[in-house]
């Protein structure tokens, strides 16, 4: 059985004031870290930023706003499309502010995505092997 899930997705990035340009997003899921979901935001062969998200905030991100402090979420719709609405925000700036960025997916991928993971580990049967943990922090990894 297969124990992890790769998708590629095209998705709209939008900081500041700016108009939203098409940046990719490689999302990965490893059941060795069950209650993860990796996404690597690329343009131009160059990685912009790399978040480690809460598999389950994403999954109740598509119905419902989810989150507080530096990531937050909350479906979307223009009319035409289901999103997905994912806040970012970064460092503090010297003025008080904070950076941020907003991505926006197509929805209906996100689930798809997110129902191949439930495939490999389904959601209350997540393991931490703990004693695999404690061996890595002991070891300085």
């Amino acid at each position: 059985m297969n124990s992890f899930v790769h998708k590629t997705l095209v998705v709209q990035l939008q900081t500041g004031g700016t108009e939203r340009c098409p940046v990719l997003a490689h999302l990965s899921y490893d059941a060795a870290d069950p209650f993860a979901v990796t996404a690597v935001f690329s343009h131009d062969g160059r990685v912009l930023a790399r978040w480690r998200l809460d598999r389950e905030m994403l999954t109740d991100g598509l119905d419902r706003p989810v989150g507080v402090g530096d990531v937050r979420m909350r479906p979307a719709s223009t009319g035409m499309w289901e999103e997905l609405r994912v806040e970012f925000l970064g460092d503090a700036r010297p003025d008080g502010g904070r950076q941020r960025a907003v991505v926006f997916a197509w929805a209906p991928a996100i689930a798809a995505f997110l129902r191949e993971t439930r495939e490999i580990v389904p959601p209350g049967r997540e393991e931490v092997r703990v004693d695999d943990f404690l061996q890595d922090v002991l070891a300085g990894g």
